[in-house]
């Protein structure tokens, strides 16, 4: 068996498998000696399902292929990100008091990847409840980047993302509340798509109304591989109030087809506010230029939004606190420290400091309008710097210059709040030689939009099969 997961996309797995030059049997075994290899270094994939019953189901989906059913993703194998349920396996939330508690029933995501084909492996790290961008936590210990092992993959899909990018597994899943997609994609160098809010349904069993500015999305090797993704999970669900009708589009066909027209795009290398690391802002800037090198009208923008990291934090604590409130007495020191910092913060949360988030939350809405009556995409670094150590901390200051609170999330955090589309594509390398993202934000709804900027900025800078050998 002659089959490279480290140069395939997920599209080219799926066409491997149709046309039978792997068995999905093959390609379990492959996996899951991947699993096994670098558990030791990158300790992505912290939980596996019996290999009797996977090699059942990839057996199953063999025999679908052979009779000419297959479905979009047969016999593909799937991480879920341990944020998520999956019938039958523990949703730890990289939480101690949670590691015993297993799900009873899939996620809406997870059940419709498992309706297109999809073959559930196991379960990839994250940090505890997804409470920020380094993926460690006190019940599955460190993960690391397939770049640099001495480097965070980011978070808090950091586990789907080494996977992902050190080819483990060929599909994940993962979420952004704050840019929990787009920074390990950025850090790793993988396409990253933040959707609009309620593009994918979440729940069932998620508390109505906690996670206003979370949402599942894809993080992928390609931008085509994002569009398969998305195709088959999209579409309302009675579980999700906030979920979105199907938009009436294949996001595969959207992502193939040519940009109509000619964009404006506007560019901000700080939005105003943030503090970037000098080579990161070069290789943003350069790799915006291929917008016009294309014919697009790439023009400054001409200023950025509120500063409203503070208030997206309080709110985030204030939603864990009222999750977690009736677990904490007695148990504190089951909880991470760092977590457990960042849940107390809940309890300072006042109507005083609701009403300002909400106004500020007002104003960003505002700017974003504005931006978008001038400007068709806007263009920004993802991540301010190169990813920290693997069990941090985050920089107090880079290049002698102070670094701002939630620094890592300076850029994504605005368009959760906002709830518009945003996807990081590979700008180049920093001088470390790490994978340098830039973002690009969509009118809200526009995911298609997104998708073929980001198509068209692929196919003239490709970055796929540069991936680490690990």
């Amino acid at each position: 068996m002659d089959f490279d997961l480290r140069r395939s996309t997920l599209i080219e797995v799926s066409d491997a498998l149709r046309r039978r030059q792997i068995s999905p049997v093959e390609l379990m075994d492959l996996v899951l000696a991947r699993v096994a290899a670098t558990a030791p270094s990158l300790n992505a994939v912290v939980s596996v399902r019996d290999r009797d019953a996977l090699v059942a189901d990839a057996r199953a989906a063999g025999e679908r292929i052979a009779r000419g059913e297959a479905r979009p993703l047969e016999g593909v194998p799937l991480g879920v990100k341990d944020l998520e349920d999956v019938a039958g396996l523990v949703t730890s939330q990289g939480s101690v008091p949670f590691r015993r508690n297993v799900a009873g029933c899939d996620s809406t995501q997870v059940s419709r990847l498992r309706s297109a084909g999809a073959i559930v492996v196991g379960k990839t790290n994250a940090p505890e409840f997804g409470y920020t961008a380094i993926t460690k936590n006190l019940v599955y210990g460190v993960t690391r980047s397939p770049w640099n092992l001495d480097r965070t993959p980011g978070g808090s899909s950091g586990g789907s993302a080494a996977a992902l990018v050190g080819s483990v597994l060929p599909l994940v899943t993962a979420s952004d509340g704050g840019g929990s997609i787009r920074i390990p994609a950025s850090f790793t160098g993988a396409f990253g798509l933040k959707p609009s809010f309620g593009r994918i349904p979440i729940g069932p069993s998620k508390q109505w109304g906690y996670g206003d500015t979370a949402v599942y999305g894809p993080l992928t090797k390609t931008v085509e591989d994002a569009a398969v993704f998305l195709d088959q999970v999209v579409g309302p669900s009675p579980y999700d109030p906030n979920s979105l009708p199907h938009p009436g589009v294949s996001y595969v066909e959207a992502a193939r087809a040519p940009l109509s027209g000619k964009l404006r795009i506007g560019v901000s290398l700080d939005l105003g506010y943030a503090v970037v690391q000098s080579d990161v802002a070069a290789a943003v800037e350069e790799a915006a230029r291929a917008f016009a090198t294309l014919g697009h009208r790439v023009a400054p923008l001409p200023d950025g939004p509120p500063m409203i990291g503070r208030e997206w934090g309080i709110l985030g604590s204030f939603e864990l606190a009222s999750e977690l409130h009736s677990y904490l007495p007695g148990r504190e020191s089951d909880f991470g420290r760092a977590f457990l910092a960042t849940v107390r913060q809940g309890w300072k949360m006042t109507p005083e400091l609701w009403g300002e988030g909400a106004r500020l939350r007002a104003e960003l809405n505002d700017w974003c309008a504005r931006s978008f009556e001038r400007f068709d995409l806007l263009v920004t670094p993802t991540v301010p710097y190169d990813p920290p150590p693997a069990r941090g901390p985050f920089p107090g200051e880079t290049e002698g210059r102070p670094q701002l609170p939630l620094s890592v999330a300076s850029f994504t955090i605005p368009f959760n709040l906002s709830w518009h589309p945003a996807a990081t594509v590979r700008a180049g390398r920093s001088r470390a030689g790490l994978p340098v993202g830039m973002q690009l934000v969509g009118p809200r709804h526009r995911d298609d939009l997104v998708l073929q900027a980001a198509r068209a900025f692929e196919r003239a800078r490709p970055w796929h099969p540069d991936w680490p050998e690990i």
